[in-house]
């Protein structure tokens, strides 16, 4: 397996200046997933051998933007009620925030979801209504797929999550705009 940017460097991969290496579809397509989402998700643990069902709400806000070469978000998730999950779980956060910033084709985070840690995760686009986002951090390392369908009014994800090189995590998200 491969570690992604470990070092967390800002510019990795990058062989010009931001102004010339900005991607607009990708700011765009950020912008398509502004709003409130119902989120339906499907978590598969791995060392458990068990499957949990449970409904999240995402909220994705654009901040003001520091620079015209970078973009700003804020995202924070609730559950849509309590769920044992997290009491079974107490690794995972039924409830929190993540700003993050859009630079190149690089998403910096402040955290990541299961750590308070920053950290940096690669993008790639694989058309224009789906990414790939790449991250590693402490023992993890992250595959996510995000494609927006039907007018962006719907989204699916499916995340990967390796621990020590070891499959851990594997989640389903079907997810719908409630509101722009």
């Amino acid at each position: 397996m491969v570690i992604v940017n470990q070092k967390k460097n800002v510019n990795f991969g990058e062989k010009n200046s931001p102004e010339i290496s900005l991607n607009s579809n990708l700011k765009r397509w950020f912008s398509r997933n502004i709003g409130l989402w119902k989120s339906n998700r499907t978590y598969f643990l791995h060392d458990l051998h068990k499957t949990y069902n449970l409904c999240m709400n995402i909220n994705i806000q654009a901040l003001e933007n520091k620079s015209e070469w970078e973009s700003h978000y804020k995202f924070t998730w609730y559950p849509e009620m309590k769920y044992d999950f997290f009491d079974e779980n107490p690794q995972y956060k039924d409830k929190g925030e993540m700003q993050a910033c859009l630079k190149g084709h690089q998403l910096i985070r402040g955290n990541f979801y299961l750590s308070n840690v920053e950290g940096i995760s690669n993008i790639k686009q694989v058309d224009e209504h789906e990414m790939i986002f790449e991250s590693s951090y402490e023992d993890w390392y992250i595959l996510e797929h995000t494609r927006l369908v039907d007018s962006d009014n719907y989204r699916f994800r499916v995340i990967y999550s390796w621990n020590k090189n070891k499959l851990k995590i594997v989640e389903n998200h079907h997810e719908i705009k409630i509101i722009k």
